[in-house]
């Protein structure tokens, strides 16, 4: 899929054909597809009927004499066919605005279904903005065009031949005047609003700069005022505004100028209408209701054929939100289970082998993040690995969890070769406490059981003592069930980190990936989770990324990599004497703790 703008606009499509996309999803409800196509042509029509009504109510009413009777009569028969309106009007509005939310809900949850399955080189090169954007205004345009569009629409389509029929009836030689008249008015309509709608886009774009620049600024306002550059930012946002006004303000003209044009046109032909209509009634050849009827159904006719042009524009710009959400829901996942998955051997084992393996990142295809990478983890084994920035450590724990397939190699856990396991199986066997706690906007219990969801209350406060989490979550204002706000915001980083280190506790994985997973701890904290870590790796297979070396002294055996390979392997002892990578590392950490 093609990276897009993050704006929030829609760029409008070449064609209708991605509509089909909708018409599949509204094809689910047949029974309200009948009813608003039903209610839809029962409105038209009985539209339609009114000028016909006025036709009867002047020539058999007012012109026949002024029977009080046959006045009644006739108004009787107006008021059933507005009230045949009114209520064709209330099912079409309830039916259409129901397939509309009904149709945009499913996709939602189509879209969301297909994301959920895509693996992470799919985010790396489409930002999760722009496809937030898409599960937003895309399918509020998308909304906008079952709803109201589609509907006004094949209602003016309607309108328009049926209209046009009636024109005939009532007075061929007018209806050719007014064929005439129709194209006079639609032409200039279609050239005001192709720009217009060009620079409605532009005024959306500065919109969205504006917006863009109030978020960035404000996320960065200690760096503004730290560096006192808000007098700069200021003047900045005023040229964004000015721009904004500027481009507002030629919409706001070019809307005017369009709309005085059309008045004139539109009028201006329906008084010549008039006037030729006036004179066929003079002369005896048209009744007065006949040409109040035309000039009604008319003036419905040009209407109809105006908003046509108007509502295909929509119809473009949906067409344009149904071809992006197309995309997203055609997206196929790069790591996906295999026809038939081999099965885990039960009971897990925990080993996990990395056999001449090399990968590279999609988005970076030229460098190898690792190269002919062997390691092979024994059960119960724990291994550390360690060295410089970019050396390869990350990747690792991604091929583990097969969130990527390397382009050569293989990764085996208890003997199977991952690209034949079904990920979630092998996702099931893992736990993992990445280097920054990623919490998520809901309650401390919901974060907590994320590992295992269907945890008790007495195995999360187990979990809870064991990370040195308890006392905290105990003095929450509602204990586990408090919202920990956007990204656990209400909590300090350490008391993050250890939500998510019991959240790995509750998994209870036979293996335990650690991204340095006591950094953000204070001395206290992390002395007791680390004795918790201890007895947990007690018997499971524990691969440890670690940035401070003091921590993984006690590690079976520790791996020096840089630039994606293996350049060391041992204890700490023999690695800290053999005068090599890790020695220099661990030269630049003890002897700054030395010092201090």
């Amino acid at each position: 899929m093609a990276r897009s703008s993050t704006r929030s606009d829609v760029q409008p499509a070449d064609s209708i054909g991605p509509l089909t996309m909708i018409w599949r999803a509204a094809a689910h409800y047949p029974g309200r597809v009948a009813l608003a196509c039903l209610a839809l042509f029962v409105t038209a029509a009985a539209t339609l009927a009114i000028p016909a009504a006025f036709r009867l109510i002047i020539d058999r009413g007012f012109e026949a004499g002024g029977d009080m009777a046959d006045i009644g009569r006739w108004f009787r028969y107006l008021f059933l066919i507005v009230l045949v309106l009114a209520i064709g009007t209330a099912c079409r509005f309830y039916s259409v605005s129901w397939l509309g939310e009904r149709v945009v809900a499913d996709i939602r949850l189509a879209v969301q279904h297909n994301l959920l399955r895509l693996s992470p080189s799919f985010f790396e090169e489409n930002s999760p903005k722009e496809i937030s954007s898409r599960m937003t205004a895309d399918t509020a345009q998308i909304e906008h065009v079952v709803g109201t569009t589609i509907s006004v629409a094949l209602r003016n389509l309607i309108m328009v031949l049926g209209g046009i029929a009636y024109l005939l009836f009532l007075a061929p030689g007018l209806t050719a005047m007014l064929v005439i008249a129709v194209p006079i008015v639609v032409l200039p309509l279609v050239w005001f609003g192709r720009r217009l709608r060009r620079i409605s886009r532009e005024s959306q774009d500065r919109v969205a700069d504006v917006g863009s620049m109030v978020s960035e600024v404000l996320g960065a306002m200690k760096i503004v005022q730290g560096f006192n550059q808000e007098k700069r930012e200021e003047g900045r946002f005023s040229k964004a505004v000015e721009a904004t006004f500027d481009t507002a303000r030629q919409r706001i003209l070019m809307r005017a100028i369009m709309t005085g044009v059309l008045i004139t046109f539109i009028f201006g032909s329906i008084t010549l209408l008039l006037w030729r209509g006036a004179i066929q009634v003079a002369e005896g050849t048209l009744s007065g209701g006949t040409i109040a009827a035309f000039v009604l159904t008319g003036v419905m006719v040009a209407g109809a054929f105006g908003s046509l042009t108007e509502v295909y524009g929509d119809l473009l710009r949906g067409a344009g939100a149904a071809s992006r959400l197309g995309e997203l829901l055609q997206e196929k996942p790069e790591v996906a289970p295999p026809a038939r998955p081999q099965t885990l051997p039960e009971p897990p084992r925990g080993s996990i082998a990395f056999q001449n393996v090399t990968f590279r990142y999609p988005t970076r295809p030229e460098q190898a993040a690792i190269a002919d990478f062997d390691l092979t983890v024994e059960p119960g084994e724990t291994v550390a690995i360690v060295g410089p920035s970019g050396a390869g450590k990350s990747t690792i724990f991604q091929l583990a969890e097969r969130f990527y397939d390397p382009q050569a190699g293989r990764v085996r856990i208890d003997g199977v070769p991952l690209t034949s396991a079904d990920p979630a199986a092998i996702r099931c066997r893992i736990a993992l406490v990445p280097q920054e706690g990623i919490l998520f906007a809901a309650s401390a219990r919901d974060n907590l059981r994320y590992g295992k969801w269907d945890a008790s209350d007495e195995q999360i406060w187990d979990a809870a003592a064991a990370a040195n989490a308890e006392d905290f979550l105990r003095d929450l204002p509602q204990g586990l069930d408090t919202f920990l706000g956007e990204g656990g915001a209400r909590l300090s980083g350490g008391q993050r980190q250890r939500i998510a280190i019991a959240r790995a506790l509750l998994r209870d994985a036979p293996i335990l990936l650690l991204d340095e997973a006591t950094s953000a701890l204070d001395a206290e904290s992390e002395r007791l989770v680390q004795q918790a870590l201890d007895r947990l790796m007690e018997n499971r297979t524990t691969l440890v990324i670690a940035h401070r070396l003091a921590t993984i002294r006690a590690a079976d055996r520790i791996v020096v990599m840089d630039k994606g390979r293996i350049v060391e392997q041992g204890t700490h002892g023999d690695l800290s004497g053999a005068g090599g990578l890790y020695a220099h590392l661990a030269s630049l950490q003890f002897d700054g703790v030395n010092a201090a």
